[in-house]
């Protein structure tokens, strides 16, 4: 069986992916490197397989194959099924065939993305001009050229200016990516009963929290604040965390505004990708409710809250969430920022 014909783009791609049952035979223009594994049927080629420019390759198996080309781009090759059946997938991807090129194409487009973005800006109201030049100053270099991208997208985000409605309490989000993940919602379930801020960053540990703090909270007052630092604190020693949270409790009681200290929300177990475990998120909740108790500042649990709904609704392998359950922590916040709005109490003590 030749597939010669199938792949007759093979040149210009740097990846492909097939799903085949039977002997594949493969024509190279260049130089190639073939590595092959076997899932539940023997080969007859010595891995690894290096193919000659112009020569040809036929692989009589059932298994697992990855080629490797001499510009160091890797792609992978599932050869499974009977022998008698075949599906075929073939994404082909074509990109510059050399480091060099790929940067020069990738500065080109974020040199275009930049200039649109000033364009855009320059319409705006001096106000929101403002905002974006905050956004730029305290974003960074992963966050800010999203945002970019994402304005001239018109896509909604949780750093949006807030085109705020005189006479509602105004209120201030801090946190890291699940605050910001959820901040859409509350501000959408609030709307029309409070002007719905965060903070200008990816707020992050503690530590940056300290650093950082007084420029989160310009263009106060602010009605209510809540925070939450925990997830990138997991590296941070206990006694250093609890030592932070004080500072940090202390000038933000000192702002005058209502409190609300968000418990960190758990994870199912440590495989996601910061290695956060459901234990050593109860040790940074259980330091944090010390502090916030001595502080009687209300706690919003969403870690109880949302334990029973990992599962469900967050990402697998993960510490983050799906829209549907940002959606949900939203409804949540905003249930508990209502609370204390029309409790009239600045705190009560957390369960």
């Amino acid at each position: 069986m030749n597939n010669n014909s199938r792949f007759s783009s093979l040149s210009t791609a740097v990846g492909f992916s097939l799903l085949f049952a039977g002997t594949v035979t493969e024509s190279f223009g260049a130089e190639h490197t073939w590595n092959f594994g076997t899932a539940g049927s023997a080969n007859s080629l010595t891995s690894p397989v290096v193919i000659a420019a112009g020569a040809s390759l036929s692989v009589p198996m059932i298994g697992n194959v990855s080629w490797n080309s001499p510009l160091g781009k890797s792609s992978s090759i599932t050869l499974g099924g009977s022998s008698t059946s075949e599906q075929l997938t073939h994404t082909v991807v074509t990109e510059p065939t050399n480091a060099a090129a790929a940067a020069a194409k990738k500065e080109a487009y974020n040199a275009a993305v930049d200039r649109k973005y000033r364009t855009w800006k320059a319409t705006l109201s001096s106000e929101r001009q403002q905002w974006e030049g905050v956004l730029e100053a305290n974003l960074g270099s992963f966050y800010f050229p999203h945002h970019m991208q994402d304005k001239l997208k018109g896509v909604a985000t949780a750093w949006d200016f807030v085109e705020e409605v005189p006479g509602l309490p105004r209120i201030l989000l801090i946190g890291d990516s699940i605050s910001r993940g959820y901040t859409l919602a509350v501000r959408k379930t609030l709307a029309g009963k409070a002007n719905v801020h965060r903070a200008p960053a990816n707020c992050g540990p503690t530590a940056t929290g300290l650093a950082k703090l007084p420029i989160w909270l310009e263009g106060g007052p602010w009605d209510v604040i809540h925070f939450n630092f925990g997830i990138h604190d997991r590296g941070t020693k206990e006694a250093v965390y609890a030592e932070n949270l004080e500072k940090l409790v202390g000038q933000l009681k000192a702002t005058g505004a209502k409190l609300i200290w968000a418990r960190t929300t758990p994870t199912i177990d440590a495989s996601n990708a910061e290695k956060f475990s459901p234990e050593r998120c109860s040790q940074l909740n259980t330091i944090a409710d010390e502090v916030m108790k001595r502080h009687l500042i209300v706690a919003n649990d969403l870690c109880t809250f949302i334990q029973p709904r990992l599962a469900e609704l967050q990402l697998p392998s993960n510490v983050h969430f799906s829209e549907h359950g940002y959606d949900v922590l939203g409804g949540k916040v905003a249930a508990e920022i209502l609370g204390v709005l029309s409790s009239g109490k600045q705190a009560v003590e957390p369960n």
